[in-house]
This record gives structure tokens, C-alpha cells and sequence, in this order.
């Protein structure tokens, strides 16, 4: 054994480049990358978004292939796990080593940019199995296993099935869910007080909530899986640049780690659930599945806006009906269709008897933060979308001059929406002092979250300023818009909660 590992290391000095391959869900991809060697394990780098490290992150069993043209050993084939390098002294120790092997320039893998957006990731390749394939094909090939690099069976199932995990968290985007959550909780807690005034708290239905909030997280799941796969079939996602954790879709079928057919059955499937699901709760109101009662309108017209936002034939979010599709639906259709479904025991699916007037009110604000969110997010979208014929609202506000992109008046749309939400919060706290059947005076504390707004602004002025200069890379700025974006989702999340608690401490006070 210590000959063969002699003359595997021997070899591996002899080269630094391989053709690692990896695969993901039936995908696979394949690269020449150059290596530096620590001991039998070899180390590389590359971009944390290309589809190597991609599908490294859920499935790091590697092949590698090392070849030569010293007649007597064809290649070295080398099966192993791939592990991502985390530990800050060990990124330094092989940024400096793969700079001195000549592997990569110094202005790439030094660039504050990079550094600073995680963009560069060192990858350590650990083999199981190391086999010298002899130039000769009637020669055997010679064998080094490692048997102390494999990982045990139990832990091996338990890692995979939680990267399959992972992977379809990443796929429905169960961060964003947020946008559902909120609006539901909030027609929760109205529907809450308005049982509580009526005497009949003890007709609160938990199991109903939660029913409810389930729909709706299928929903939001449904709408963003059919996003990803008809944004793939118009090519948008392909061709952006520009995406990000918060715009330019989930990336799953753009990085090989999910078959474009499988995102598009998941929207089927976790629609075809949320059908399921409202038609049960129609029962629970009507009598019966099909029923005649204004829930089964409201979760029609929902799924309808989520599952025709990007899909054929109707593509709302390509002619200009996007914003308003989601602002709808992820405002007054879930705050209305939640408040309507908890408060059966007072209203009996009688219309007359249901007080919609709050919940209504109550959601205009929450549908015009949800809208910003994904108004925002457009703007790093913006050459992908206008190249694909994806005719958001940026799209048409924004004034594309010799190739330059002017943000002016999409950008000063967004200050007058939020203005024109923390009035509207305002002026509900104003309508809660004198008609409390309509709103409550504790909605002022939903303004708190308008400093950050205010900060959000002054940061996307600063970024237009940037942008605008004729110096400036503009491959890099969109990055730089990363915190205006985090900054909406925060106030959306933040002033949605706050108007939930308002209208709770309207009850309890």
C-alpha cells in the first residue's frame, strides 16, 4: 500500500487539473478545475452560484478524473465527498495556496466584492476510493480504498434525507412565506375579537386556523414553484444575471438540482392541496364541497391570481397585472377568506350578518407593503424581464436610454406606495377612535417600522446616485441594492405583526 500511495501522490504532483463531475436529481454537470493537493485530499475553488457548487451543497458525492500521457497510467478516477471549506483559517491557508500554484489571479480571488457577497467558495474533495487506470485496458487497475473517509449508513440517510429537505425549503422559497402568514394572522385575530364581542368565544376553532393557514402556505408554495418553471420556459431566470436569495426565482432547475417537470408537478400538487383543503372548509360553511358561499369565490379568484401569475396561457405578471395579482391575493383575499371561514358561528354564511368592514380595512396597508416587496425586487429583474417581454410595472416606468437604465420614476413610486401605506395605517388609527366597529386606535403602533422604511429610501437613493455614474459597474451595483431589499421584506413582516397585535389589544382592551 505505501508504494501505491507513492505513486498516487507522485502522480497528483505531476498535474493540478481534473474534470470533477457532479449530479443532482438525475442532472449532471462536469468541469475542469484546477486543484492544490493536502495529502490524498484535493482542494479547489469556485463560484458558491455555479452548478458544481450548487449541486455539491445537496449531493456531494464527486467523481474525479486526473489524466496523463506518461505511458503507463491513463488516469486517476478518484470517488469521494466534496465538503465545503467553513473554517476561516483553513479559507485563508488554501486562498493563499491555490494564489501561489498560479490556480486563479489575485484581482479575482482578492475582490472586496466577492469577498464581501460570499461569491468564492473552497471546496475540499475527500476520496473514498482512488483507482489508477492503466494505459494498457488488458491491465487491471490498481485500488486504494478509504474506507475511514465513508460516512456511516445511518449518518449518510439521515444527511440526504435532510438535504432533500433543504432543497424543496429552498424550491418553494419557505422564507417568503411570510407574505402568507402575515395577511392570515391578521384576518385571524379580527375574526378573534368579533367572536369575542359577539359572546361566542368559545366558538374559536383552532383546527379550522390552522386548515387555513395550511391553504395558503400550499398556495403561496403553488405560486412560487409555477414562477421558477414558467420563468424557465420564457428563459428569464436563464438569461438574469442579477439573481439573488431575494429576486431572479429559487434557481433550483438553473442549478441542476431539480428536473424542470418536478418544480412543475410540485405547483400542481400543492395547488391541487389547496383546492382540497378549501373545499373542505366550504363544506364546513355551506353544508357541502360546492356549496354557494363567498368562500369558495375568494379561494377560486386566489388560486386563479397565484397559478396565472407566470403560467400560460395568461401570464399576469407579463402584462403588467403582477403587482396588482399579489397585492389581491396576498391582502384582501386571504384577510377576507380567513376572517369570513373563523367567524361561521356568527355569521352562518349569511353575508348580511358578516362584518367585513374591518378585515377589508385591515388589509390594504399589508397588500400594499407585499406589493413593494416584490416591486423592489424587480429592479435587479429588470433587464432579464425587459429582454423576455416580462412587462412589470419597473419595466414600464423605468426609461432605458443607449443601453443605460434610469430608475427614477419606478423608484419614486416606490416612496409614494409606502407613504401612501403608513397614511392609510394612520388614517385607520384616526377611523378606530371614532367608529370602532371599523378599525382601533392601537393600529399607530404599525407605524413604528417607518424609520426603517425611511431608511430603506435613503438607501435606494444612494444606490440610484451609484447607479447613474458613468463610472460605475453596474455588473456589481445590483448587489448593492440587497439591503432596500431585505429592508421591505422587514417592514411588510414587522407592520404586518404590529397591525395583528393592534387589533388584538383592540379586543383585549
Amino acid at each position: 500500500m505505501q508504494d501505491l500511495d507513492r505513486k498516487i501522490t507522485a502522480l497528483l504532483d505531476e498535474t493540478q487539473q481534473m474534470m470533477i463531475s457532479t449530479s443532482m436529481d438525475g442532472v449532471n454537470t462536469a468541469e475542469i478545475k484546477g486543484y492544490i493537493r493536502d495529502g490524498f485530499e484535493l482542494v479547489f475553488w469556485a463560484f458558491n452560484t455555479d452548478r458544481t457548487a450548487e449541486q455539491i451543497k445537496f449531493n456531494p458525492h464527486v467523481q474525479a478524473l486526473v489524466t496523463f500521457n506518461n505511458g503507463t497510467v491513463r488516469a486517476l478516477q478518484i470517488e469521494g465527498r466534496c465538503i465545503p471549506v467553513k473554517h476561516s483559517e483553513d479559507i485563508e491557508r488554501y486562498h493563499n495556496a491555490i494564489l501561489n500554484a498560479h490556480l486563479a489571479s489575485p484581482e479575482l480571488l482578492n475582490d472586496p466584492f466577492l469577498i464581501k457577497n460570499k461569491v468564492i467558495g473552497y471546496f475540499r474533495l475527500i476520496p473514498t476510493r482512488i483507482s489508477l487506470l492503466p494505459s494498457d485496458s488488458a491491465e487491471n487497475p490498481e485500488i486504494r480504498e478509504f474506507p475511514q473517509n465513508r460516512p456511516s449508513e445511518i449518518g449518510e440517510s439521515l444527511n440526504s434525507a435532510l438535504r432533500r429537505l433543504q432543497l424543496w425549503i429552498r424550491a418553494v422559497r419557505a422564507p417568503f412565506f411570510t407574505g402568507t402568514i402575515v395577511p392570515i394572522l391578521l384576518g385571524a385575530v379580527i375574526a378573534w375579537g368579533d367572536l369575542y364581542h359577539a359572546g361566542l368565544r368559545s366558538a374559536w376553532d383552532w383546527g379550522l386556523f390552522w386548515l387555513v393557514l395550511i391553504g395558503g402556505i400550499l398556495a403561496h408554495a403553488g405560486t412560487n414553484l409555477a414562477n421558477d418553471y414558467f420563468d424557465h420556459t420564457s428563459t428569464n431566470d436563464e438569461i438574469n444575471q442579477n439573481f439573488s436569495p431575494f429576486n431572479g426565482g429559487s434557481r433550483v432547475i438553473q442549478a441542476g438540482l431539480l428536473k424542470p417537470f418536478k418544480v412543475l408537478w410540485a405547483s400542481v400538487f400543492s395547488f391541487a392541496l389547496t383546492i382540497g383543503i378549501g373545499l373542505y372548509l366550504n363544506k364546513v360553511v355551506s353544508g357541502s364541497y360546492l356549496g354557494s358561499s363567498l368562500l369558495i369565490y375568494l379561494g377560486f379568484l386566489g388560486v386563479a391570481l397565484g397559478a396565472f401569475y407566470t403560467w400560460d396561457p395568461f401570464r399576469l405578471g407579463y402584462r403588467g397585472l403582477g403587482e396588482f395579482s399579489i397585492a389581491l391575493g396576498f391582502g384582501p383575499i386571504m384577510v377576507l377568506g380567513t376572517h369570513f371561514v373563523l367567524t361561521q358561528a356568527l355569521t352562518h354564511n349569511q353575508l348580511a350578518l358578516w362584518h367585513w368592514q374591518k378585515p377589508l380595512l385591515a388589509s390594504i396597508p399589508v397588500a400594499i407593503l407585499i406589493m413593494l416587496v416584490v416591486w423592489i425586487n424587480q429592479f435587479q429583474d429588470l433587464p432579464a424581464d425587459a429582454k423576455v417581454g416580462k412587462n412589470t410595472w419597473v419595466v414600464r416606468l423605468a426609461t432605458l436610454e443607449d443601453e443605460q437604465i434610469w430608475y427614477e420614476k419606478p423608484f419614486l413610486m416606490y416612496i409614494i406606495f409606502n407613504v401612501i401605506s403608513f397614511g392609510f395605517i394612520f388614517m385607520l388609527a384616526v377611523i378606530g377612535f371614532f367608529k370602532p366597529e371599523f378599525s382601533t386606535p392601537f393600529v399607530l403602533i404599525a407605524l413604528l417600522p417607518a424609520p426603517l422604511t425611511f431608511k430603506a429610501v435613503k438607501w435606494g437613493q444612494e444606490w440610484l446616485k451609484q447607479w447613474n455614474n458613468p463610472q460605475a459597474d453596474r455588473r456589481k451595483l445590483p448587489y448593492e441594492l440587497l439591503r432596500v431589499n431585505v429592508s421591505t421584506i422587514g417592514v411588510h413582516f414587522f407592520t404586518g405583526l404590529l397591525l395583528t397585535l393592534a387589533y388584538w389589544l383592540g379586543t383585549a382592551f
